[in-house]
């Protein structure tokens, strides 16, 4: 693994983390009317697309982030449609 390789995940890894905090506490309050519906949709989608060109390019940070970013925003949109209010 290279240094731009390092570079890639510890970047996929703050944005990824990032998500972390309001996955925990929308699950922990049962209520996700603060988050928007249409851009957890179109966002989930735009992760998608670039785990999809990371697996075509045979890129492990691009894959890395973008598999566990889909995850926790996915979780996020599931909250959203799950407790509706």
């Amino acid at each position: 693994m290279n240094i731009i390789q390092l570079l890639g995940l510890a970047a996929g890894s703050c944005t990824t983390i990032a998500f972390l905090p309001q996955v925990i506490k929308t699950w922990k309050s049962g209520s996700a009317k603060d988050l928007s519906l249409g851009m957890f949709s179109f966002f989930c989608f735009g992760v998608l697309l670039w785990l999809i060109y990371g697996v075509v390019i045979n890129d492990v940070p691009v894959i890395v982030a973008n598999l566990l970013t889909l995850i926790l925003a996915s979780s996020l949109l599931f909250f959203k449609l799950r407790f509706k209010e």
